[in-house]
């Protein structure tokens, strides 16, 4: 039995803006916004809920759309909520479709029916990745060699503990982009983590391993502090701190191979 979640006039699960880009950048966005279809009513979540991290990665989606309209690059936007399905995650995570995330309980999430969960999963999910797959084969078929990145925000702590990095760089093992991003930052004068308070070498960047990883790809996630653009001010001005920093690393010969680091 199929199980519409969609209705009608609800937006696509999937955003992409410059298709047609011949610049090398791919900039995606896999927590984008805390769109909930009418009819999971919320998940039962609280309302409050849908504002927080929890929900999505705050104030991203600004700073992504920034640096593709600046680059003139492709941007691929996951258009719903991570309570929903979190499509940064791998299938056996239990953070894929989380009962509980950071004191928000999810109701609809709580012994969920297979059927429901497999229509998540084609509604939202594959859609997306199917996106950045189709995308990235359309790149190499024609000769470029994408640079993927992955844009994410982060809280200013967590569990009580303080995360004093502005910014900071994940990475698995291709270090082409995550050690010159690292020493750009740095040298600007940004407190830069590495690998910090996640690492992309555990399954955090699945996204990453998934479409770029695999592939050979040059790539990286960043994170963003999220109270530092949680306003169109803040928005801006880490937008323009990623214009300046990409601009330093994208001449890199070494971005215009693939090299498999796994």
């Amino acid at each position: 039995m199929d199980i519409q979640i969609l209705a009608s006039d609800e937006p696509s699960p999937v955003k992409v803006i410059n298709e047609d880009s011949d610049t090398p950048f791919v900039f995606l966005c896999d927590h984008a916004t805390s769109f909930i279809p009418k009819s999971r009513k919320n998940l039962g979540v609280e309302d409050h809920h849908l504002t927080r991290h929890v929900a999505y990665d705050i104030g991203i989606k600004g700073v992504t759309e920034g640096l593709a309209e600046h680059f003139k690059s492709r941007a691929i936007f996951s258009n719903f909520s991570r309570l929903l399905v979190d499509p940064n995650r791998k299938l056996d995570n239990d953070g894929l479709m989380p009962v509980v995330s950071d004191g928000c309980h999810v109701p609809a999430n709580q012994d969920m029916h297979a059927a429901e969960r497999e229509a998540r999963l084609n509604t939202f999910y594959w859609p997306y990745h199917n996106q950045i797959e189709t995308t990235l084969d359309g790149m190499i078929e024609q000769g470029q060699v994408p640079i993927v990145v992955s844009m994410h925000s982060m809280t200013h702590e967590m569990a009580g503990v303080a995360r004093p990095w502005p910014v900071c760089v994940l990475w698995n093992q291709d270090p082409r982009i995550p050690l010159p991003l690292i020493e750009t930052f740095t040298r600007q004068g940004f407190n830069c983590g590495d690998n910090v308070p996640y690492t992309g070498r555990d399954g955090h960047g699945y996204t990453m391993e998934m479409h770029a990883d695999r592939r050979g790809l040059p790539n990286v996630l960043i994170e963003i502090r999220q109270d530092l653009i949680s306003d169109q001010a803040g928005i801006d001005q880490w937008t323009t701190h990623m214009i300046n920093a990409f601009e330093e690393v994208l001449h890199c010969p070494s971005l215009k191979e693939i090299k498999c680091y796994l």
